[in-house]
């Protein structure tokens, strides 16, 4: 049987990149917006995962958090997608190529939590990647990563608010796509 490559779309959709704190919901809401778009969906912590055959943790440990970071920067600003969610790790924002490129790909919608829902979910970060650098607290981080956040997003939604539909409700209302 021939495989036959089916055309690309002569303009090709945009993508809609989620941003913002680790349990903002980032990839509750991107499966959400996806599925309700008909797209698809990427995590781009996954994508890492998937490219060192190691988990998040593993890559950080391995290679370090400054050299996770360029990592991270690098794989994200290659990416070439259309019609699909991508929902970003948290310490993408520190990668100005990788911002630059999630931009031009489409929307960027920060998912806002305030600081006393962001501890509660995330806790002691145990189980998750937290990209902490030396001496830094969870406060800390919030403080740092939060004008990245809000200086990259088109779209800002809080989380922390209202239930995952009604989030994608509000990106929806607020995204123009063709």
């Amino acid at each position: 049987m021939a495989f036959t490559p089916v055309e690309r779309d002569p303009a090709p959709e945009p993508c809609i990149t989620l941003v913002g704190m680790a349990g903002a919901g980032k990839s509750t809401l991107g499966q959400l917006l996806a599925d309700r778009l008909g797209w698809g969906q990427l995590d781009t912590d996954r994508h890492l995962e998937a490219y060192y055959a190691m988990p998040l943790q593993a890559i950080m440990d391995t290679f370090g958090l400054e050299e996770f970071l360029r990592i991270e920067g690098r794989l994200v600003g290659e990416l070439s997608l259309t019609r699909t969610v991508i929902s970003t790790g948290g310490s993408v924002i520190y990668a100005a190529e990788a911002v630059a490129r999630l931009k031009s790909l489409g929307p960027v919608v920060l998912l806002d939590v305030d600081e006393a829902t962001f501890l509660d979910r995330v806790g002691g970060a145990e189980g998750r990647a937290l990209a902490l650098g030396p001496g830094k607290t969870m406060r800390d981080l919030y403080a740092e990563r939060q004008p990245l956040y809000r200086a990259a997003a088109d779209i800002v939604v809080r989380t922390d608010r209202d239930a995952p539909e009604r989030c994608v409700d509000q990106i929806l209302e607020q995204i123009d796509l063709p």
